[in-house]
């Protein structure tokens, strides 16, 4: 059935195997969606399989697995890292809910293919501190994505400068934050300027999030 797109079921015990990658197009990561919980999971799941076989849900607030209650947009940008699903009970959500949801959807399609078909920057890990963030670019170098979330702020300490790698350092992009939480705006910056003095971003408070697009200018 070469038409037929199936999903297997979730990697615990190590039901994920290259065998069965043969035969189906996505996985289930972990019954575990809640969204903080899945930055480790899906860092862990990252190391062996491609994000585009990574079946990522946006599901509801609180969690069903620790009642852990996170913002829509948090939830989005984790799921974003994968392939981006919606498992929400929609009876619940508001016209502010679906109005978000639908930029969501738009910048995913925007980013898809470098999420799902470039490289892979782990820039902060989760097991390390309360900044998390992932780093994306595209093939042949055009867009970049950067991911980035934070835990929990303690004594209003900014977060940790960001320092981005695998761009052009002779090459300008041009920066688009989705949600204004850049510090810097300047619209364009050098590739160099963004791997060595790097971004900084505006994450305060718990469970906070942002994502940064870069387009390479000819």
């Amino acid at each position: 059935h070469p038409r037929l797109e199936i999903k297997s079921c979730s990697g615990g015990g190590g039901r994920i195997d290259l065998e069965i990658l043969r035969r189906v197009e996505e996985v289930w990561a972990s019954d575990n969606t809640d969204a903080f919980d899945r930055l480790r999971i899906q860092e862990g799941f990252s190391q062996a399989h491609t994000a585009r076989i990574m079946s990522a849900w946006v599901t509801d607030s609180p969690n069903w697995v620790n009642g852990r209650a996170v913002s829509l947009s948090y939830r989005f940008l984790v799921a974003m890292q994968g392939a981006l699903g919606i498992g929400s009970n929609l009876n619940k959500w508001t016209g502010e809910d679906f109005a978000l949801a639908g930029k969501m959807v738009a910048l995913d399609k925007r980013i898809r293919a470098t999420v799902q078909n470039g490289d892979l920057y782990r820039l902060f890990s989760p097991r390390a501190g309360d900044l998390t963030a992932n780093q994306y670019v595209g093939p042949g170098g055009r867009q970049a994505v950067l991911f980035a979330f934070r835990h929990s702020q303690q004594y209003n300490t900014p977060a940790a400068t960001i320092r981005l790698r695998g761009l052009d350092p002779r090459a300008t992009y041009r920066i688009e934050s989705i949600d204004n939480k850049l510090v810097d705006k300047r619209p364009q910056l050098s590739g160099a300027y963004l791997m060595e003095a790097g971004l900084n971003v505006n994450l305060r408070g718990d469970f906070d999030a942002t994502a940064v697009v870069l387009e390479r200018v000819e």
